[in-house]
C-alpha cells in the first residue's frame, strides 16, 4: 500500500480469522501508526464470517464488527439505519 494511499485515509482496519476459527486479528491504520488487536476464544470458535465482497473482503458496520468481535452473526445484528433525519419533519 503506497504512503499516498495511507494518508488519504483516517481509518483503515484489517480484520482476518485464523484458519481454526478461534482467533481474529484487528489492524488499524489511526494518521499515526498502526496498531494490532489479537482476540482468541478458549472454548468457541467464529462460526460466523462475513462473505468476499468484489475486493475480496466484507464492508462492515461499525455495529456488525462489535458483533462479530463478540462471536455473532454480523448478518442478524440489527441496527438503526446510518444516516437519517434529526428534526422536524417536512409537511
Amino acid at each position: 500500500m503506497s504512503r499516498q494511499a495511507l494518508h488519504s485515509q483516517v481509518v483503515w482496519r484489517s480484520i482476518v480469522r485464523s484458519r481454526r476459527a478461534t482467533a481474529i486479528r484487528l489492524l488499524v491504520y489511526d494518521g499515526q501508526g498502526f496498531w494490532l488487536c489479537h482476540k482468541r476464544l478458549s472454548e468457541s470458535r467464529f462460526r460466523c464470517w462475513p462473505s468476499q465482497g468484489r475486493n475480496g473482503g466484507a464492508r462492515l458496520e461499525a455495529h456488525e464488527l462489535q458483533v462479530l468481535v463478540f462471536g455473532g452473526d454480523p448478518s442478524a445484528a440489527k441496527a438503526a439505519p446510518f444516516w437519517r433525519r434529526v428534526g422536524p419533519r417536512a409537511a
